[in-house]
């Protein structure tokens, strides 16, 4: 996977929540072969350092051909920015399109809210 830069908070005294929303994420099933579409949405309260959002967009597009399940795509992506930026709180949200229709929404948090 892509690497996830970060810069230094400019307000490290204050709690505060960054959102970021990736509408067009993609990922590949593994057991179809057939591509994912998803909407990523990260929300957290940084600690001393933040995402830098090209590197985190590029870091999303190298899912592109990855075969991997809705579940483990939303906690590698949690555990990569836990491991990136330390955040005090941080929640990952895929929003996956409807496939077979069922649509799956999956969340996983870090930290205390």
């Amino acid at each position: 996977m892509g690497q996830i830069e970060t810069f230094d908070n400019p307000h490290p005294g204050r709690d505060y929540v960054i959102r970021h929303v990736a509408p067009e994420f993609t990922s590949v099933c593994p057991r179809t072969g057939q591509p994912d579409f998803a909407t990523i949405e990260v929300e957290y309260v940084a600690d001393a350092l933040c995402v830098e959002l090209k590197s985190f967009k590029l870091y999303l597009q190298s899912y592109r051909d990855v075969g991997t399940y809705y579940e483990d795509v939303v906690n590698r992506i949690l555990d990569d920015l836990v491991e990136s930026c330390e955040p005090k709180w941080i929640k990952v949200t895929g929003r996956f399109r409807p496939r077979g229709g069922i649509r799956s929404v999956v969340t996983a948090e870090h930290g205390a809210g």
